[in-house]
């Protein structure tokens, strides 16, 4: 779930920058400090919105900068348990598709996708269906619901994801359409 925040961090201030500390350098400097971290609390930080307050510079011993703590917005992006996202299938392998969720992947296991058997077709990327010729491949879009979470702080590209798509109103969104239109189209002899 994306989400507004307002937060506190301290920024360093490069001392040839020290004539101009503006809220537009502190931004600069928040943005590339924590843009893509992961933090337990808040989730990934996709982006510093807005400084509010820049507080009074501090000096270390031995350190060239000062040091400002700052109040800001940031948007954040905090998968939640049992969640329904959408979602961009990025790639497809034997196992499963990873989709895309805001700034993560999360894994749909082969499993959780279909009760029918799906073969990975590996030069077309895509997992295919022999019994009802559904497919699902890199580019589709989802609608999945997050079951699995193990988020890690140093290393995000090691966080974990487990999604499903094996309930009613989950699945590919081409899927969806398809059962939309059977349960609103007049059965046969109706007019």
């Amino acid at each position: 779930m994306y989400k507004r925040v307002t937060l506190r961090d301290t920024v360093e201030v490069p001392p040839e920058h020290l004539a101009d500390v503006t809220p537009g350098l502190v931004k600069r400097l928040l943005q590339d400090k924590l843009e893509g971290r992961v933090d337990e609390d808040v989730g990934s930080v996709v982006s510093v919105i807005d400084v509010h307050d820049i507080g009074d510079g501090a000096v270390l011993p031995n350190q060239p900068g000062v040091y400002y703590e700052a109040e800001f917005d940031a948007l954040t992006f905090d998968p939640q348990m049992q969640e329904v996202v959408d979602g961009e299938v990025v790639e497809v392998v034997s196992f499963g598709a990873f989709v895309g969720i805001g700034p993560v992947d999360g894994l749909l296991h082969v499993s959780q996708i279909s009760d029918e058997y799906l073969a990975h077709d590996k030069e077309g990327q895509a997992l295919a269906s022999r019994e009802s010729n559904r497919t699902i491949g890199v580019g589709d879009t989802v609608r999945t619901r997050i079951v699995t979470k193990s988020i890690d702080e140093r290393n995000p590209r090691d966080s974990k994801i487990g999604l499903t798509a094996k309930q009613v109103g989950l699945g590919k969104h081409g899927w969806l359409q398809e059962e939309r239109q059977k349960r609103t189209a007049p059965a046969e002899g109706e007019s």
